[in-house]
């Protein structure tokens, strides 16, 4: 397809088929132009519209200033390109005064349609041919363009910059409330302002293993924080008890498990991520229940089992070593009686309605379960330590 009459060769910029004694021609009117566009910009962008002070009205008036002199001193010229250095620091100085993309995309588009209003106008007026008027307003947009997805740039930078900056300072906060018992809350205080995060009064740590914390994050109800610690990476949730917090939690989560501590004052949420990270193997392994978010109070006895590994063992060696020796189908009928009986507490015909078996059944079993283990179904402590066997033997598989 033919290129339209009057159109730059596709390596030259539009400016540079724009004959060059416009330019000239065009400078006088360039501060009319700057004060038109400074006022449609306050009028039609909320955001802009306060009085030319300070900062920012220097960053306005430079900026608006600046740019039209600038596209005027390139018409007719080829390889030139716009100082896109003013606009770059124009994107950065807006994210820093928490003005949003949206208003200073806004802005661009106003400034771009009342320029081109005035180079109409001026057009009219000199009796400018079409060709050129044509050329002319390609190189208006092509060149807003360009200013425009400077300060893109330059904001998009700032904002990395920054958000890089605040979750590196939210890290060591959440490292320093989690490592230990809160030895110097004024230091905690000092951290969680450079993190930009207001200390809650309850808060809860949430282990998501290793998935990303900060995707998740951003998920999260509002004051959620995330770090990725080893063993595992977690977010710290403010007032985790609140009505609602779960559901909103599970959707946070989507198809992702995730162990949630218990609440409580910041000072203590060292205690709440000990819980959290003790639970998460047992949860990732498919050990707490299907639910994919698991709340560590409702599993005390598998972290309790859990803690010592090797002295668990030693419990589950000892209580249930006069089972050694059996068949695996005495065994499990066994473990199966014993289960059901001390969960009954003693009561055979509850034990036999769980077996599904006649009561006289039980009665039997446990006339051979008493002679290897002798006292031990008669003594409280002993039948405790040989519950919590059985319940770690089951957790263990």
């Amino acid at each position: 397809m033919a290129d339209p009459p009057g159109a730059p060769p596709p390596d030259r910029s539009p400016w540079a088929a724009v004959p060059a004694d416009l330019a000239e021609r065009m400078r006088p009117r360039i501060s009319g132009a700057v004060e038109l566009v400074i006022a449609a910009v306050r009028e039609e962008v909320p955001e802009y519209d306060q009085p030319l002070e300070g900062a920012f009205g220097r960053l306005i008036s430079q900026g608006v200033t600046a740019g039209l002199d600038q596209f005027v001193g390139l018409l007719g010229k080829d390889g030139e390109g716009p100082d896109e250095s003013v606009y770059e620091a124009l994107g950065r100085a807006e994210y820093r005064a928490g003005r949003t993309l949206d208003a200073l995309q806004s802005a661009y588009r106003v400034g771009a349609r009342v320029s081109w209003r005035e180079v109409a106008a001026y057009a009219e007026e000199e009796g400018m041919d079409v060709a050129t008027l044509g050329r002319l307003a390609e190189a208006i947009f092509a060149y807003i363009d360009r200013l425009s997805a400077a300060s893109v740039r330059g904001y998009s930078q700032e904002q990395s910059l920054r958000a890089g900056s605040l979750q590196t300072r939210r890290q060591a906060l959440v490292e320093l409330l989690v490592s230990g018992p809160v030895t110097d809350p004024a230091a905690v205080e000092e951290a969680a302002l450079a993190a930009d995060w207001p200390l809650p009064s309850s808060v809860a740590v949430l282990a998501v293993g290793d998935a990303d914390p900060g995707v998740i994050a951003r998920r999260m109800p509002s004051g959620s924080i995330a770090a990725a610690l080893r063993p595992v990476a977690v977010l710290l949730v403010p007032d985790a008890g609140a009505p609602g917090r779960r559901a909103q939690i599970r959707r946070a989560l989507r198809d992702r498990r995730g162990v949630l501590g218990p609440g409580g004052p910041w000072e203590e949420a060292h205690v709440s991520f000990a819980r959290a990270v003790a639970a998460w193997p047992l949860h990732a392994a498919g050990e707490l229940g299907s639910d994919k978010l698991a709340y560590a109070r409702d599993h005390l006895l598998p972290l309790l089992l859990a803690a010592d590994r090797e002295l668990t063992a030693d419990l589950v060696a000892l209580r249930l070593g006069p089972l050694d020796g059996m068949t695996e189908a005495a065994y499990a009928r066994a473990v199966a009686t014993l289960t059901a009986w001390l969960d009954a507490h003693g009561d055979v015909a509850a034990a036999a309605a769980a077996l599904h078996v006649h009561p006289q059944t039980v009665r039997y079993r446990l006339g051979g379960l008493q002679e290897r283990f002798g006292s031990v179904l008669e003594d409280p402590a002993r039948r405790l330590e040989l519950q919590l066997a059985l319940r770690a033997r089951d957790l263990a598989g």
